[in-house]
């Protein structure tokens, strides 16, 4: 940020809680104050171009320009006129002097403290000192004891105790710095006294690039510089060159391949150059000096020595010497004990002299101790003893015992991580288990305008109590929402961006438009530099929330039924509209055209539209009501399909007419039959045969062919009768006319004299017809059977069959009265035992539900008896 910029937004750099407004900074331009002697030497560049070596620089200043400067271990604002310590190693963090004094000897106490409880000082006399430092809260950069601060000094370190002074940096003594600058360079800071690091030496010198082709002028904190050229020096090997880029540091070991032997000369193998010389596995087996023996090492350079089997030889425990001996002759045993010292380090080999080694694992059986000295046994010398027995000892956490199997009072350090909530509130330790307080968090929060000039850093956990920079620049956030040309600019601020305040006024697909505050999606805010509001929630819901579509419609508007009957319309909320059955009857017309349907109101899907697709359609009911049309033909037949639209079908149904004269049947279709005219039917109808009806005057069939309607002339018929007298003994043929003319002149109406009468007694009979007459009736009187009258006086009237079913029910009705009384009894009895069952049962088991509550009761109070018997 430029100087310029800084004079147009004043700031304070007082705390907050203090009563008057007399630490209030009354001069803004620390910064050029301060880097002016610096940009002298470079007058081009300004401090804003050079944010790698002022940055840290500025936000320390920012930080103590604005108050925000907190103390990492009490979480605490450093005022003023606080005495303070700043780490001067590596963090260059601000604390206050008494927090870092405590830290920094409780931290020494407790090191020494736990070194002197695993070391003896007897045997490592420094232990105890080196293990008293102490480490920076923030970077844990490691001090000495002899380094806890007991003095006030300002950041240079020249001036102790300086004046809260308002026209300079607090904590700061005004004069230039002078500290080293760090490669050494010989040069020192130009800055006035300020917190944070040294910047780069701008001074320029010359120098070389790191493969020293090229000499340029640069500045001395960076000297040091590659001229992007390839290196070319020669690498270790002395063949080859370095093809790298120019760099810092050594040249890296050559890649060139080719193919090279092994020390030995046995083997070729292609490798890089700077693998050149390699062993390969196979052994020399060169012949040595003595001529009998090979060299039996490895792949080695170089001569291979001497025979090792020339010279004195002794025996393979050592104690028989052989002088004189050839190298290829074979040693024999001394035959003594070998006595060679074991792998223990205490015990001999018992064995006898033997060539090889000997075992490594003793076997001698001794005495031991465990670890603990709790248990003593005797096992063999190679192996460990070690009881079962857990130390029940504080590890030197403090938090949990050590728990280790046959511990020998040298107790681990706690392996647990200390999880416990670190001072911020934000973090957990992760250091392991330990005594004393926990380490500060070593995290710092930026906080930072939304463009990100004007920003600072803070201790983590002091973020909500800091107040955001103000940065004069205007915000250069576009905003997102539907109002972007018109809403006027804002500064550059901290957080999101202001919400828009017109109105939304966006069209609802229904055609209304939104009246509520704009709630288009905004800005979000930068989540790096975003802190947590201190504010309290209000209860209060906020009317709309930005970056939310449009709440639903709220208009008011007239919606009808589903079936859209008139005057069945309602009132409803624009988003919240729903179909509705008005519960009258559909009335809409079937698909029979000649009925309506009668179901409640309901939708169809003629009536509704693309919009109301979550409706549910319902068809109207189907018409099973049998057809009720009128035929056009007489037809006595009623339509067989179900009612239907249209003209009915033609009838189908078979009739039956019989012909005129009653002998056969015809079948006709009902269409066809009554379509024909009146003298069709009748000529159809007839069967063509002779017609088969019975004169009325008489019992013979009529002569004519079929035909409808009485027979013509019944008089004149011509068929032969037999005519006989009253006994039927004369018999005589006449025409069937002249008989009927007969009766009719004795006055008798033919139709009424049976046929079996017919023609009977129209001849008078004669002197034969009495003799004969007077024989039959003799005849009969003999054939007649006599009955006796005995039988004929004990004879009575029998009696009808219903009068004596009446008398038998009588007679059942009058025993079952005696019946029915005993059956009242019973059920009476019964009634009553099943009242009295029921009485008791009642009774009984209300008392059962009662000692059931008072048992329970008895249990819950004995159960907090048993949990806390003492209570």
């Amino acid at each position: 940020m430029a100087a310029t910029e800084i004079q147009h937004c004043p700031v304070s750099d007082s705390d907050d809680n203090s009563d008057d407004g007399k630490d209030e900074l009354r001069h803004t331009d620390l910064e050029e104050t301060i880097f002016r002697s610096y940009l002298q030497l470079n007058p081009t560049q300004s401090s804003s171009s050079q944010p790698a070596d002022l940055s840290k620089i500025k936000s320390f200043l920012n930080s103590s320009r604005s108050g925000a400067l907190s103390c990492m271990i009490c979480l605490e604002r450093i005022r003023l006129n606080d005495p303070t310590w700043s780490c001067y190693k590596e963090c260059y963090a601000v604390f206050h002097l008494i927090c870092i004094q405590s830290w920094a000897r409780q931290a020494s106490d407790l090191a020494a403290a736990r070194a002197a409880s695993r070391l003896s000082t007897e045997h490592f006399p420094l232990a105890g000192v080196n293990a008293a430092n102490w480490n920076c809260p923030k970077c844990r950069v490691e001090y000495s004891k002899t380094l806890i601060p007991s003095k006030y000094l300002c950041y240079c370190g020249k001036t102790q105790d300086p004046d809260s002074d308002p026209w300079i940096l607090p904590h700061s003594c005004g004069e230039v710095c002078e500290r080293p600058l760090k490669y050494e360079c010989g040069h020192y800071c130009l800055l006035l006294c300020h917190p944070g690091p040294c910047p780069s030496c701008p001074k320029l010198v010359k120098n070389r690039c790191f493969c020293g082709k090229i000499e340029d002028v640069k500045r001395c904190g960076f000297k040091d510089y590659t001229c992007n050229r390839v290196c070319e020096k020669k690498l270790d090997c002395g063949v080859h060159k370095c093809n790298v880029i120019c760099h810092q540091g050594l040249c890296p070991p050559c890649k060139a391949k080719g193919v090279y032997k092994c020390q030995c000369g046995k083997f070729e193998q292609e490798r890089e150059c700077f693998e050149r010389e390699f062993k390969c596995e196979n052994e020399c087996e060169k012949l040595l000096g003595c001529g009998k023996h090979v060299c039996e090492r490895g792949c080695h350079e170089g001569k291979c020595g001497g025979c090792p089997y020339q010279g004195k030889r002794s025996c393979p425990c050592g104690k028989r010497v052989y002088e004189g001996m050839p190298c290829d002759a074979v040693l024999p045993t001394c035959g003594s004990t070998c006595e060679k010292m074991l792998s223990c380090g205490i015990h001999r080999c018992p064995e006898r002299c033997h060539k090889g080694l000997c075992n490594e694992t003793c076997r001698t059986v001794i005495i031991k101790s465990c670890r603990c000295g709790s248990l003593r046994k005797q096992v063999p010398c190679h192996q460990a003893l070690a009881c079962e027995r857990k130390c029940n000892r504080g590890r030197d956490c403090g938090r949990h015992a050590c728990r280790r199997r046959c511990c020998d009072g040298d107790c681990p350090p706690c392996s647990e991580i200390c999880d416990r909530k670190l001072r911020c509130n934000n973090h957990k330790c992760p250091s392991p288990c330990h005594r004393g307080a926990c380490a500060p968090c070593p995290l710092m929060v930026t906080i930072s305008c939304s463009c990100g000039e004007t920003r600072f850093e803070v201790p983590c956990g002091t973020e909500r109590e800091q107040k955001p920079p103000k940065c004069p620049k205007r915000c250069s956030i576009s905003p997102l929402c539907r109002h972007a040309p018109k809403r006027k600019p804002h500064k550059c601020h901290y957080g999101a961006c202001p919400p828009c305040r017109l109105v939304c006024e966006e069209d609802y697909p229904c055609g209304h438009s939104c009246k509520l505050r704009c709630h288009g999606p905004e800005p979000p805010p930068n989540p790096e530099f975003t802190l947590k509001s201190k504010k309290k929630k209000s209860n209060r819901k906020p009317e709309c929330t930005p970056g939310t579509p449009c709440p639903p419609c709220p208009e008011l508007v007239w919606r009808s039924c589903l079936g859209e009957h008139v005057g069945a319309e309602q009132m409803m909320v624009c988003s919240k509209v729903k179909a509705f059955s008005c519960q009258n009857l559909c009335g809409n017309l079937l698909g029979c055209t000649n009925h309506y349907c009668t179901k409640p109101c309901h939708a169809l899907k003629s009536q509704t539209s693309t919009a109301d697709r979550s409706v549910r359609t319902e068809p109207c009911e189907e018409c099973h009501l049998p057809c009720e049309k009128e035929r056009e033909l007489a037809c006595p037949h009623p339509c067989p399909i179900p009612c239907h639209p249209g003209d009915c079908s033609p009838c189908k149904t078979l009739i039956k007419r019989s012909c005129h004269c009653g002998s056969m049947v015809h079948v006709f279709e009902c269409t066809y039959y009554n379509s024909l005219p009146e003298n069709e039917q009748l000529i159809i109808r007839s069967c063509g045969g002779h017609c088969h009806k019975k004169l009325p005057s008489c019992s013979h069939l009529c002569p004519e062919k079929c035909h409808p309607g009485q027979c013509p002339s019944p008089e004149k018929c011509s068929k032969k009768v037999n005519v006989r007298c009253r006994c039927q003994n004369l018999k005589k043929e006449w025409l069937c006319q002249d008989v009927q003319a007969a009766y009719i002149t004795t006055g008798c109406d033919p139709k009424d004299i049976s046929k079996s009468q017919f023609g009977i007694g129209l001849l008078p009979c004669n002197s034969e017809c009495a003799s004969k007459a007077k024989v039959v009736d003799s005849g009969l009187l003999l054939r007649k059977s006599k009955v006796p009258e005995s039988k004929i006086s004990d004879a009575e009237p029998k009696a009808p069959k219903r009068r004596k079913r009446r008398d038998q029910v009588q007679e059942v009705t009058q025993v079952s009265r005696l019946q029915n009384i005993l059956a009242k009894v019973r059920w009476f009895f019964i009634c009553i035992l099943v009242l009295v069952v029921l009485v008791a049962a009642a009774y009984y088991g209300y008392k059962g539900l009662l000692w059931l509550s008072d048992w329970m009761n008895e249990v819950e109070e004995r159960r907090p008896r048993k949990r806390f018997p003492n209570i």
